[in-house]
């Protein structure tokens, strides 16, 4: 299987920092998604056959969305939390589909990783790691591990090839979003080998009832404004609500910019999609957060959050309120009147 140039050169020297240690912690994001959990099962297993490592895989929130929850159970995961692990007992430590400084891990700020995988917009605090390989361009961070696997003539079990293959049919939404070649051909070297039934038994991750009156509530509070959709989710107890929200809504055959918000563990979190990449959906959040918070992503999808001063009503009201006018002027429906989505 063809790989990139850049993973050729990076190849040896992978190997060489693997090989001159016994253990590794792999660090995903907080709320990790297909891509995350995927690319940290398949850097675990390289470094398993290829240096022999001890690997331990963490996160700092949730696993809250339902096919996130299925992947985990089929893979049959032990993730450990962040704030229960002693970092300075491992040899290595490393983050894949997020890097330092981002606000979405819960790496210490006194920690810098040695190894970083990601497909997001490279941070200048990724360059004191020892080894990385950030490729903004490609659709899903689980391709560029996959082409680690090639390099080191290993071929994904089944478990391992349908996690991949789930996770860059989430990131590219079934590659028509964001997709390289390189995100092609894997998938179709995939799909042989991936499990079927379970790809479909993952897609339908069960929800609970809470999800629902989420949701509800989410299209109670919906506004419409020109071509943008914005909504409001209260306090949740699964973060990945938000996104799922403002993926939803993007649905809607006249919209083209949505943001669905809420709050999490004394955070606002914010989720922005647009269906037209030349919108810039990464350049929206960064203006939405400014110096408040931190946020990122792709031409189509980004997040951001906001760390709450002192969790009070006011501050809550007042932020949602800022943060939703920055979101019209950063689409371009700042002078735009906004209506209910749902008629009364």
């Amino acid at each position: 299987m063809e790989v990139s140039k850049k993973t050729q050169s990076n190849f040896p020297k992978l190997v060489k920092l693997l090989q001159d240690e016994t253990s590794l912690l792999i660090i995903m994001q907080d709320n990790p998604d297909p891509d995350s959990l995927a690319a940290a099962v398949a850097l675990r297993k390289l470094a398993n056959v290829v240096a022999g490592l001890k690997c331990s895989i963490a996160h700092g929130g949730t696993v809250g969305r339902g096919e996130n929850r299925a992947l985990v159970q089929y893979l049959n995961l032990n993730l450990l939390q962040c704030s229960q692990i002693k970092f300075e007992q491992y040899d290595l430590i490393a983050t894949v589909d997020t890097q330092p400084g981002t606000g979405n891990n819960s790496l210490p700020q006194n920690v810098v990783p040695d190894i970083v995988f990601d497909h997001h917009p490279f941070k200048k605090a990724t360059r004191l790691c020892e080894f990385y390989d950030v490729r903004r361009e490609y659709g899903a961070t689980s391709t560029i591990l996959l082409e680690y696997f090639f390099k080191a003539n290993l071929v994904p079990e089944m478990p391992l090839a349908t996690a991949l293959l789930y996770a860059i049919r989430s990131d590219t939404q079934d590659l028509g979003r964001e997709a390289t070649q390189a995100d092609i051909r894997i998938f179709e070297f995939l799909y042989p080998i991936a499990n079927k039934r379970m790809l479909s038994d993952i897609q339908r991750g069960s929800v609970p009832k809470e999800y629902f009156r989420m949701l509800s509530e989410a299209l109670q509070n919906a506004r419409v404004c020109g071509d943008s959709i914005f909504t409001h989710i209260g306090q949740v107890n699964n973060p990945d609500m938000i996104g799922e929200v403002a993926d939803l809504f993007l649905r809607e055959d006249e919209t083209h910019w949505t943001m669905c918000t809420g709050f999490f563990e004394g955070k606002f979190l914010i989720s922005i999609r647009t269906s037209q990449e030349q919108n810039r959906a990464d350049k929206a959040i960064k203006s939405i957060v400014a110096r408040k918070g931190s946020g990122g992503g792709h031409l189509t999808y980004a997040g951001g959050q906001i760390p709450l001063k002192n969790g009070t009503e006011s501050e809550r009201r007042n932020l949602k309120k800022q943060v939703e006018r920055k979101f019209l002027r950063a689409v371009g429906m700042s002078q735009v009147r906004s209506s209910r989505l749902l008629a009364e």
